[in-house]
């Protein structure tokens, strides 16, 4: 026997009630089960679709899909980490060296003064309440167009944007008030090295708050085949 459209459906419905929320890692799983339950079929022609799926399933062991899953998210976030990467990367070639420099300069040249802290932390507050507020604005508008097929890599890249962002924000935010560090009494290579952790910092937050999620589609379709299709 062969599997129908219909209970093709039902798997990915049957997929979904185990806590798989990912329609890649839905799309993957289904077509193992599909499969499986063909195959098991062949050997137990008289076993209902239910019976062969339970059969099936039983095969993943105590924990379920969670295994899978799992194993998908370790893959998908190395996968990430590549893309975030390759953006990085890019500026540290023309032309975007330019304004590189130019941000690092900026947080050197600062760190010469006094007051380089109170700046620093007055700059970081603005920044928490600006991503805050667009965090906000962000929630509001996917609450209003949720999507029933969404992507483990879609879900990381709005997560990046959405939290993660935001979080590092305050941690950082937290760690300037924590501590008193006079930075103009600091060493050359220490300034130097703060202005390049701060310059790289500032980068990694504007390519995972701005440009990701700017290129999101892009992204998908040049990771999933059949995302242009849905």
């Amino acid at each position: 026997m062969k599997i129908t459209a219909t209970q093709i459906t039902e798997l990915y419905a049957f997929t979904r009630q185990h806590f798989v929320e990912h329609y890649d890692v839905q799309t993957e799983l289904v077509d193992h089960l599909a499969n499986d339950i063909e195959h098991i079929w062949k050997a137990h022609p008289a076993l209902s679709f239910q019976e062969a799926r339970t059969m099936s399933f039983k095969k993943f062991g105590v924990f379920g899909f969670m295994d899978v899953v799992a194993q998908k998210q370790k893959a998908m976030n190395q996968h990430y980490w590549t893309i975030l990467l390759r953006f990085a990367k890019e500026w540290f070639s023309l032309p975007k060296i330019v304004s590189t420099l130019l941000l690092f300069l900026i947080f050197y040249t600062l760190l010469q003064f006094s007051f380089a802290k109170e700046i620093i932390l007055i700059a970081l507050g603005v920044l928490v309440l600006l991503n805050g507020y667009i965090l906000f604005k962000n929630r509001h508008r996917e609450k209003n167009k949720k999507k029933d097929k969404v992507f483990l890599l879609e879900s990381m890249i709005g997560s990046s944007r959405n939290g993660i962002s935001f979080i590092s924000l305050i941690n950082l935010f937290n760690l300037g008030t924590t501590f008193d560090i006079p930075f103009f009494t600091l060493e050359m290579y220490w300034q130097v090295l703060i202005a390049f952790i701060a310059t790289l910092l500032c980068i990694l937050y504007y390519i995972t708050a701005v440009v990701m999620p700017s290129k999101a589609e892009e992204l998908l379709a040049e990771t999933y085949p059949e995302y242009k299709m849905l």
